[in-house]
């Protein structure tokens, strides 16, 4: 593994992925194709299990990167899906800056953290042990999440915690934090939004934005804080198709 998300992070480009929420290695492998940088698997909502996204990472092409987005916060969770061979983590409802360090200690090999040592696919199922182990502290991303007011408030803890490379926003959370569940174009939300930013302008750590089109994430492809850009999702993808076909056939 050569951990190209973290190099081309570091190097400051903008990195478009969309999300997947169904376990299909199929699908996997035609978004990678497509030409998106990365791609955002889902185990928090979507249904895959540990083997499914083992094909998925399997299926994906080498010029695309996998970030997985853990179901619950578990060393067992964490230490499985960067085995399997993702490239990092996406951790959700990230509130509090001690549970921040909890995840980069779960994500890390010691003396950096307590994950445990195996080998499994991203070792090369052990012929790149030694390289592998040597490069993965330095290499993986630790990508978290601000969906909640709490999130917000301790921001400025957070982002000082060690380890951490990427604040995500997810705004339809946020949103629904503050009572106001979808309007993303909220003042509380907005506010929110600019206060996560400000904190991590001061720390030097870039952000992602999730949107459900293009327009919804044009304007962060603009602002030099984020990096991480996911637009779209699989299932999203094949409806509107789905009922564009449709409606061009008059049905």
């Amino acid at each position: 593994m050569n951990f190209q998300l973290r190099k081309k992070l570091d190097r400051g480009e903008k990195l478009i992925g969309t999300l997947l929420s169904l376990p299909s290695p199929e699908i996997a492998e035609i978004m990678s194709m497509v030409g998106f940088d990365w791609l955002f698997i889902d185990l928090e909502h979507g249904p895959h299990g540990f083997m499914e996204l083992q094909r998925m990472i399997q299926a994906m092409k080498p010029n695309c990167g996998a970030l997985v987005r853990v179901p619950e916060v578990s060393e067992a969770n964490i230490k499985k899906v960067l085995d399997i061979g993702a490239e990092g983590i996406i951790v959700p409802k990230v509130d509090t800056a001690e549970k921040a360090k909890q995840i980069v200690s779960y994500a890390k090999y010691p003396i950096q953290g307590v994950r445990g040592v195996g080998a499994a696919r991203a070792h090369g199922y052990g012929l790149n042990f030694k390289e592998y182990v040597e490069r993965a502290n330095e290499g993986t991303l630790v990508v978290i999440q601000i969906e909640h007011f709490e999130g917000v408030n301790n921001i400025n803890e957070i982002v000082e915690v060690e380890g951490v490379d990427v604040i995500f926003i997810g705004p339809y959370d946020l949103s629904a934090s503050f009572g106001v569940a979808g309007q993303l174009e909220h003042p509380l939300v907005k506010v929110a939004i600019e206060k996560v930013e400000e904190a991590c302008a001061k720390a030097g750590i870039p952000m992602g934005y999730f949107g459900t089109n293009p327009e919804a994430v044009k304007p962060y492809l603009q602002n030099e804080s984020y990096q991480l850009i996911t637009c779209g999702t699989d299932s999203g993808f094949l409806i509107e198709k789905g009922k564009s076909v449709l409606g061009e056939l008059g049905s």
